[in-house]
């Protein structure tokens, strides 16, 4: 169970305004890593003294810290810089079916540390959570000597409510309403929110990747547990009713298809797998790299054509998202990012030939640029949220836990 709160002199900013524009420079520095003050002078709208003075107060919580520029000489007065202090920290937990991921991103969305735990067999709920409990006591006295833990959040790949955290359905890990944000948070003392994973990749790719500066995306990730997506509207992540919006994965594809686990037939997921390649490369497992490797290295006309079937039915899927959303951008990640990459212009192609002229012409595909760091640090961004809303708030609440195994 938790244990009493962390004493700090941090005190939450009790003027509602002053309160919002520290939050506002405090993710104005997450989210891009370095800004000058002049820069963040611009981007608020804020005077300078205002800015200042706020970056002052983030200074003496030690949010930030200021730096001379670097480089070249600059006329009048420089204007300093201010970075993100990566010992405020998130850690972030992503089960699958063959491992349980943990790792710890520092502010400024840098992965400090990561520990993959491979499992034998897909890991129960219980089982996930108690290995994600034991990896953190693991780290708990470096956590507790060199960070600030906002809090963990979990990516999994399946339907999650983000309100309470419950797992409604993951079908590939087996799970059905299973409390993983309430058990990991018993676990380990800290505050744990859950969501689905292509979700939180989407966001991440869009704060920090590949989809920075864009407003309208579609993310879809792929990996051992299938193909999730995450569809970004007017800057903002489509939801849906209840956070499950965006199941690329179950896009009908193929009238005479596979049945798929959703009940259905001819899904993008039966069609366009991660196994198969993982078969024709010669290796067991791993992960994106690996695999990416392991096809370049062991070419041939089979893998060329098993590449080109799936990259088809994927074009088919994302004709359709297209056609519907009309996106700037289509961001891959995971075994979907290598087929991207080892046909590179084939989707642009298929898109071109296949979507409605307007959305077609407006689109382009990207590989996810976060790589295999991308489900941390899109889960890290569920832990920073209230952080974020309110620095020294959190910061005068954080949480110490220790671990109480999940029976």
């Amino acid at each position: 169970m938790p244990s009493p709160t962390r004493n700090t002199v941090a005190i939450s900013e009790p003027d509602p305004s002053r309160r919002n524009n520290l939050a506002l420079l405090t993710s104005l520095v997450h989210h891009n890593g370095v800004l000058s003050r002049a820069q963040l002078t611009k981007r608020t709208g804020l005077n300078r003294s205002t800015v200042g003075a706020l970056i002052g107060q983030l200074v003496n919580l030690e949010v930030v810290y200021e730096a001379a520029p670097s480089g070249e000489a600059q006329v009048g007065r420089p204007s300093p810089i201010v970075h993100p202090r990566p010992s405020i920290a998130a850690l972030a937990v992503n089960p699958e079916i063959d491992a349980v991921t943990i790792g710890l991103v520092g502010l400024g969305g840098k992965v400090q540390k990561k520990i993959r735990f491979d499992t034998e067999r897909i890991p129960t709920a219980k089982e996930a959570v108690n290995i994600a409990a034991a990896v953190i006591e693991g780290m708990r006295s470096e956590l507790d000597a060199s960070y600030q833990v906002m809090g963990v959040g979990i990516a999994v790949p399946g339907l999650v409510n983000r309100d309470d955290g419950v797992v409604r359905h993951a079908p590939h890990l087996g799970w059905r309403d299973e409390p993983v944000a309430r058990m990991l948070g018993e676990a380990t003392g800290y505050p744990c929110h859950a969501a689905n994973d292509a979700s939180l990749g989407a966001e991440g790719e869009l704060l920090f990747g590949a989809g920075a500066g864009q407003k309208n995306l579609i993310f879809l990730n792929g990996g051992a547990s299938g193909i999730g997506g995450g569809i970004v509207a007017d800057g903002e992540l489509l939801r849906g009713t209840s956070g499950y919006a965006g199941e690329l994965g179950h896009t009908f594809v193929r009238s005479s298809g596979k049945p798929c686990h959703c009940g259905a037939t001819g899904c993008l997921e039966t069609e366009v797998s991660q196994s198969s390649l993982f078969e024709l490369a010669g290796i067991g497992g791993g992960d994106a790299g690996d695999l990416e490797q392991a096809l370049r290295r062991n070419s041939s006309e089979t893998v060329d054509a098993e590449v080109a079937r799936q990259l088809e039915f994927l074009g088919i899927a994302l004709r359709n998202a297209v056609n519907i959303f009309n996106p700037e951008a289509i961001v891959l990640d995971g075994f979907l990012g290598v087929l991207h990459a080892l046909s590179p212009g084939k989707l642009d192609s298929l898109l071109r030939s296949q979507a409605m002229d307007g959305p077609a012409d407006q689109v382009k595909t990207y590989r996810a640029a976060l790589g295999s760091d991308l489900m941390m640090i899109g889960a890290a961004e569920l832990a920073f949220a209230q952080f974020l809303s309110d620095p020294a708030g959190a910061l005068a609440a954080l949480p110490m836990g220790k671990v109480d195994y999940v029976r």
